[in-house]
């Protein structure tokens, strides 16, 4: 199941799907633009997968690779989150972030690709030491991992 529900009014960024004057059963809309920001606010991935897990549990979502089979054929670099309802897919916007729970760091999307957000390693080496500055620039590390921006 690629798309399980079709909306003809949806929002510019995302596709959330959106009312429309006298629309019956909303609930269905409301609820499938729910799933979908639910997916991606504060986005978490378990891992970069091409083959759909057989036993995901409600909520969980991949990071869809390359050579995607199955019900992830087609849907590379998307977000597929598993629902009650099956499987939805989310196309990434450029400067879309998601922490990838399997590498423990986050992804960035951008340039039309996925890749990870490093950490700048921690200065070392050299012939002559500046103790403060590398003070200093460890604890600008420190401080960028602690809010989120580095992992």
């Amino acid at each position: 199941m690629t798309d399980p529900l079709s909306f003809s009014s949806v929002s510019p960024r995302f596709a959330l799907p959106m009312l429309f004057a006298g629309q019956s059963q909303k609930e269905t809309t409301v609820n499938e633009a729910l799933l979908a920001v639910d997916v991606l606010l504060h986005s978490a991935i378990e891992a970069v997968i091409a083959t759909p897990p057989t036993a995901p549990s409600n909520g969980q979502c991949w990071l869809v690779g390359s050579g995607a089979t199955g019900a992830f054929a087609g849907q590379t670099d998307r977000i597929a989150a598993w629902s009650e309802g099956g499987w939805r897919f989310i196309a990434p916007r450029e400067g879309m972030r998601a922490y990838d729970i399997a590498v423990a760091t986050y992804r960035l999307y951008s340039g039309g690709t996925w890749r990870l957000v490093a950490a700048p390693a921690a200065p070392s080496g050299g012939t002559v030491i500046d103790s403060q500055a590398r003070t200093a620039i460890t604890a600008i590390i420190t401080a960028l991992r602690n809010t989120g921006l580095l992992t």
